[in-house]
């Protein structure tokens, strides 16, 4: 059975300053989504499913379907900002949708396979969407799923703090811990992170780190509702509170309902964060190109 890929392009680009998703980084106007959906049809990947906003949708349609809707199956799901949650009620309207887990959620009924987890904003490298294609069809279970781990020092902007998941791993490179880190950056020549009182730590750049890259069993749609649910009754009053995939992983494994094998990725991350840096990608991606790891014009 062929995996699918979930590509998770419903964000509101804040820090970048307008709709990052559809973005021109390549040479014949290519959009990193078109990057990875190129990368998993090569890996093996039968279908993707891209979670948008409904009010974004049809331009995602225009955008994605007249390149790849002949060569893949290419869905839509939508994640709403303010959805009605059944048995609570009075919640705060929010300004933002409720995060990544939330997200993953609203494709179950579209996703009937084992699955891998994208952002949009992301590129993460051909090796790494065949690494996880191999998991996904020979690997995983309901009890053991997976993510790619990028080292630290490769995920860095030149432009500004970013967040990542820093991880920790057991002898056989399975995940003992995800630990949220924001604004991490480089200071002085040393990788360190800034914590609300203002204080700096180091950190070890050569940590791996969660790029939201993740490879699940369809159980986790049941795992992650079952959570949602609870998290949102704790947060009734707390507009800002964002459902993580890592909260998620992290409650099965503390559980002990799941392990998470890391599959390690040395590319260098590339991404979008700030509208600094899509002339740095897109001058990554022309290098790819003439190396002849990406064809001139993908479709």
């Amino acid at each position: 059975m062929k995996p699918t890929l979930l590509v998770l392009a419903a964000g509101m680009g804040s820090r970048y300053g307008g709709l990052k998703q559809a973005d021109q980084v390549g040479p014949n106007g290519e959009t990193i989504i078109d990057y990875s959906i190129y990368d998993a049809i090569q890996a093996g990947f039968g279908k993707v499913v891209l979670v948008v906003r409904q009010n974004i949708l049809d331009e995602m349609k225009a955008l994605f379907d007249p390149k790849w809707g002949n060569k893949i199956q290419l869905e839509y799901a939508i994640q709403e900002v303010n959805v009605p949650i059944e048995g609570i009620s009075n919640l705060p309207e929010r300004k933002k949708p409720w995060g990544t887990g939330h997200a993953v959620m609203v494709a179950k009924q579209l996703v009937k396979e084992p699955f891998a987890v994208i952002n949009a904003d992301d590129f993460y490298g051909a090796d790494a969407f065949k690494t996880m294609s191999r998991f996904l069809q020979d690997g995983v279970s309901d009890n053991e799923n997976a993510m790619v781990g990028y080292i630290l020092k490769n995920t860095l902007s030149d432009h500004g703090y970013v967040s990542r998941g820093i991880c920790e791993t057991d002898s056989k490179n399975y995940l003992k811990t995800v630990t949220e880190r924001t604004n991490i950056e480089r200071v002085d020549g040393e990788v360190v992170f800034t914590e609300k009182d203002g204080s700096q730590h180091a950190l070890d750049e050569n940590s791996y780190v969660s790029m939201n890259f993740w490879g699940f069993s369809t159980n986790f749609f049941t795992e992650a509702e079952s959570q949602f649910k609870e998290f949102v009754t704790q947060n009734t009053d707390n507009e800002k509170a964002e459902f993580f995939i890592p909260l998620i992983v992290g409650n099965l494994m503390n559980a002990g309902k799941l392990k998470v094998k890391v599959l390690e990725s040395t590319a260098q991350w590339m991404g979008v964060t700030y509208k600094e840096d899509k002339p740095v990608v897109t001058e990554k991606i022309s290098q790819l190109v003439k190396a002849g790891l990406y064809p001139e014009k993908l479709v």
